[in-house]
């Protein structure tokens, strides 16, 4: 790589719980049932994960303030040069953050998200705070509720920062797409952070924030979690409510955390999931405690690999990084077994007719505030025939259906995330007049849109030049605990959520 903003691969030696170096003394495993031992020394609170903080929150070893000012320090070092954020609200967070540590002093701690700094892409409402879908016609929209995701972390008692850039509408797969400028990545400042929640990514990977969510369309979750090297998980269709979040597909559209860790995922799903009726697609099943399936037993699970479409024209970085998790997942579970998903035609027209239903009255009055990309994108969607839409909805509805029966056999899949490492931001912008109907940072994620399904992406290696790679577990539907009990026994026996871009060193 030859960018100045280039940075050279971190060093093996160096992880996460390196780089934490002064003392915390009296914090036993214990304290709150649900976290991982905290690490015997921190001095960068920020550097924390989301279970840990918690753990020293609810033992008044630290405040949220103090986790707070952490992250606001990491945002000013940092941000310049990542460009994770679109609008920043350091002062109303320290305020929020002083009422938690008002409540919780108080004996009235609401739960592991209580004080803990968090952040939302940009296209998830949030009362009085500005949403703008990156988009420059959004850029003044304040909305005056809160999406209903946003607000179950208020009500866990989490502190939002700010909001996170994205690709315009989440119309693309490498957060370059942007009306407020690209989302650079924090292991090589020159590459793209995975789109469209590439600025929830990029944050979580940098310290920024201990958590964040996202949203996913056809990938956009997963795609910077593994580009970033952090977690990204997309929940079952129907299981965290989409109300408030601005649309791309209403039937492919996913809202879901992405965090340093799968316990950190569990935690945050835990707060988001569950039944919320003025949204169409929300669905009433009992939300689970994510967090009893972190130590739950993998010696049964019965591991399913779709080779077909997902295990094809793999980088060889990429690939060698896959072979070592399967070898690892085997030490795990067993012999892993080949499996067959139900074949899926071309379902764009879906993805077409529900866009521009949203856009089209907009994009007819100012088709020049779009960026580039979305307008050819929406120019090609206004001629989209309402019988094609019909068959592919039925489509959509059988596969959902016959998915399930795979998991009649296996318990979980497991896919490589993305085929390739992150491309550089110049190679991308290069491509803007390009034609990417199907873009190809999106051929392992869609599917699992379609189907529904829950799918999560897990740090599993890197590249010879320190690129992240990622690997990708799916369950059937409702299924998330299944999910993350395999998630957690690998992230258990690797190393490599344990490392830190350079950047932040």
């Amino acid at each position: 790589m030859t960018s100045p903003d280039t940075l050279e691969p971190l060093p093996a030696a160096i992880t996460r719980r390196d780089f934490v170096s002064a003392s915390v003394t009296g914090i036993a495993a214990a304290t709150v049932p649900w976290q991982s031992a905290i690490r015997p020394q921190a001095t960068d609170l920020a550097s924390l994960t989301l279970a840990e903080a918690a753990a020293l929150l609810k033992a008044r070893r630290t405040s949220s303030v103090e986790l707070t000012r952490a992250c606001l320090a990491r945002i000013d070092k940092l941000e310049p040069r990542l460009n994770a954020f679109i609008t920043l609200i350091a002062d109303r967070a320290l305020e929020s953050a002083e009422v938690a540590d008002r409540e919780i002093g108080g004996g009235r701690y609401r739960g592991p998200l209580h004080g803990i700094p968090i952040a939302l892409k940009d296209n998830i409402d949030t009362a009085g705070i500005r949403t703008t879908a990156a988009s420059a016609l959004f850029a003044d929209r304040v909305p005056s509720e809160d999406a209903e995701v946003a607000r179950r972390l208020r009500q866990a008692g989490a502190i939002l920062l700010g909001k996170l850039n994205m690709d315009e509408f989440a119309n693309a797969g490498q957060s370059t797409e942007s009306y407020f400028g690209p989302v650079h990545n924090p292991w090589a400042l020159d590459r793209e952070a995975g789109g469209s929640s590439g600025g929830s990514a990029a944050a979580v990977s940098a310290d920024l924030c201990f958590g964040a969510l996202g949203t996913d369309t056809g990938g956009s979750i997963r795609v910077p979690a593994s580009h970033c090297s952090v977690v990204g998980l997309k929940p079952t269709y129907g299981r965290v409510s989409n109300r408030g979040v601005i649309p791309l597909c209403w039937s492919y559209d996913h809202t879901g955390p992405l965090a340093k860790t799968v316990e950190d995922a569990a935690l945050i799903l835990g707060a988001i999931a569950g039944f919320d009726e003025p949204d169409l697609a929300s669905v009433n099943v009992p939300v689970p405690d994510y967090t009893a399936a972190l130590q739950s037993p993998t010696q049964r699970l019965r591991v399913g690999i779709p080779r077909a479409l997902f295990y094809d024209i793999l980088e060889d970085d990429v690939q060698s990084a896959i072979d070592e998790a399967l070898r690892t997942l085997k030490a795990l579970v067993g012999p892993l077994v080949d499996v067959t998903l139900p074949p899926v035609l071309d379902l764009a027209g879906v993805v077409d007719a529900e866009m521009y239903a949203f856009h089209g009255p907009m994009f007819e009055r100012a088709p020049g505030m779009y960026q580039l990309s979305t307008a050819r994108t929406l120019r090609g969607q206004a001629n989209t025939k309402g019988h094609q839409v019909i068959l592919e909805r039925r489509i959509l509805e059988q596969r959902r259906r016959e998915v399930a029966k795979v998991f009649q056999t296996v318990d979980v899949l497991v896919a490589p995330t993305v085929k390739y490492a992150p491309r550089t931001i110049k190679y991308w912008r290069e491509r803007l007049d390009s034609d990417r109907a199907f873009p190809p940072e999106i051929w392992n994620t869609w599917l699992f849109n379609i189907f529904g399904l829950p799918a999560m992406s897990v740090p599993a290696g890197f590249t010879k030049e320190g690129l992240p790679v990622g690997i990708m577990f799916a369950a059937g539907p409702w299924n998330e605990p299944r999910m993350i009990s395999i998630a957690a026994a690998f992230e258990r026996a690797t190393e490599w959520h344990k490392r830190k871009p350079p950047l932040v060193l």
